[in-house]
């Protein structure tokens, strides 16, 4: 029989510890655990819940995560000095590359999509792969027959 594609979870997830960077705590002990509950099959993409006790630190971005707020809040300072209060139902996005300085004033639990970008070349090959594949169906009816040109 074979394994089915999709993957349920429960309402309840038991979370791990996993430690901040002791050089990025600003302030404070932060207490962090969390847990993986997706992966796509390339190894682009996660998903994770997670969750944070009081502290300030700082946070490095080596791919896209995009989070939901489910409880909690955290107040986010960007490297323009530009902060930003969430709370729960709040979403952000954070691209690759960039950092933030969070500060957890009690408590936050989040929901996070991290996703690894492709580099610009592949990125490039694959918009080129569509551009012609559309160029190549083109000429083609819906249902695969060759479709009639009009004579000139």
């Amino acid at each position: 029989m074979a394994e089915s594609v999709i993957k349920f979870g429960t309402s309840s997830v038991s979370l791990s510890p996993c430690a901040i960077e002791p050089s990025w705590v600003l302030e404070g002990n932060p207490i962090t655990r969390n847990k993986l509950l997706s992966k796509s099959a390339d190894g682009s993409a996660s998903s994770y819940i997670w969750d944070c006790t009081a502290g300030r630190f700082n946070w490095y971005y080596s791919a896209d995560e995009t989070i939901y707020v489910i409880e909690g809040g955290v107040v986010v300072k960007d490297n323009t000095g530009t902060t930003r209060r969430l709370s729960a139902g709040d979403t952000i996005f954070f691209p690759a590359g960039t950092s933030a300085e969070w500060h957890v004033e009690d408590y936050i639990r989040k929901f996070a999509l991290i996703r690894t970008p492709m580099p610009w070349p592949l990125v490039l090959a694959k918009r080129t792969f569509k551009y012609c594949k559309r160029l190549i169906g083109a000429g083609k009816r819906p249902d695969g027959s060759p479709a009639m040109l009009p004579s000139g």
